[in-house]
């Protein structure tokens, strides 16, 4: 090996994480009208989180951020509330990544799928930062 390269333990550090999720469709009832409310809208999520870097010690979840609990809270924020406006609803989606306080910093990405026929998706995208961080 040559003299320059080190496998010493701690030789690297985590400067910057992210957490992905990509693609997450659910139903919402959102809209300005009330004819635009009345059914259930197909939503598109796509958020990045920027998370403390502190890799896991000892292997576990409890260590980091669990996907599959945030799934669960954006699905619940979405079963549960109906919205007129998707600036509402990105804060309400950023205020449950927050719960994590490992969370600093978070991008939320909404599209309405279905709004326009000749339209893949038509949405909006917000970025968050806890205070002080």
């Amino acid at each position: 090996m040559p003299d320059n390269e080190s496998t010493a333990p701690g030789a690297i550090a985590v400067t910057a994480q992210r957490i992905l999720l990509s693609d997450l469709t659910l139903p919402c009832r959102i809209g300005v009208t009330e004819e635009e409310r009345a059914e259930r809208q197909r939503l598109r999520f796509n958020l990045q989180l920027e998370v403390r870097p502190d890799p896991p010690r000892e292997d576990r979840i409890t260590e980091v951020v669990d996907y599959g609990r945030l799934v669960a809270r954006i699905r619940g924020v979405c079963a549960e509330v109906e919205f007129r406006l998707l600036e509402s609803l990105s804060e309400r989606i950023a205020e449950a990544c927050f719960l994590d306080q490992r969370v600093i910093g978070a991008r939320v990405r909404i599209e309405k799928l279905d709004r326009y026929p000749d339209v893949g998706g038509i949405g909006s995208e917000f970025e968050y930062r806890r205070d002080g961080a």
